[in-house]
């Protein structure tokens, strides 16, 4: 059975290179209540993932010092962070990124460009089968 937690208790590292990406997606989430967590790189998003222990990431594939694939790799391979739900965002097209993703054991993916609303539905979708966690709106 899912427990119910409040928006605002949710806790989502994002990480993407792209600056304008990160800004898009830090409105949007912050709008709706999420705490967030930001990287710029993907050894800026492992360490945030080690430190922070949010309750899911959402991560570039193509980033600089580790690939968001590699972040998810170090994450699925250590049972300390096995609750932690990852989406994956990349531009290399849907093809590679459905094959590729699931080896690597992310949860989810989106192509970019993405709609807001889809990310907001699959950040839930994760949250509820990873974490077991039905996210509600703060009072």
């Amino acid at each position: 059975m899912a427990a119910e937690v409040k928006r605002s208790q949710v806790k989502i590292l994002i990480s993407d290179d792209d600056v304008e990406i990160l800004r898009i997606m830090r409105k949007r989430l912050t709008q709706r209540g999420y705490q967030l967590i930001e990287a710029n790189n993907g050894e800026e998003a492992l360490q945030a993932a080690l430190s922070d222990h949010p309750h899911l990431v959402v991560l570039d594939v193509m980033m600089p010092r580790l690939n968001g694939w590699e972040v998810c790799k170090y994450l699925r391979d250590r049972e300390a962070y096995s609750d932690i739900g990852i989406v994956m965002l990349t531009a290399i097209g849907p093809k590679l990124n459905e094959l590729t993703s699931p080896l690597y054991g992310a949860d989810e993916h989106l192509d970019k460009p993405f709609d807001l609303e889809e990310l907001e539905a699959t950040i839930e979708k994760v949250l509820l089968a990873r974490c077991g966690l039905t996210v509600v709106d703060d009072d």
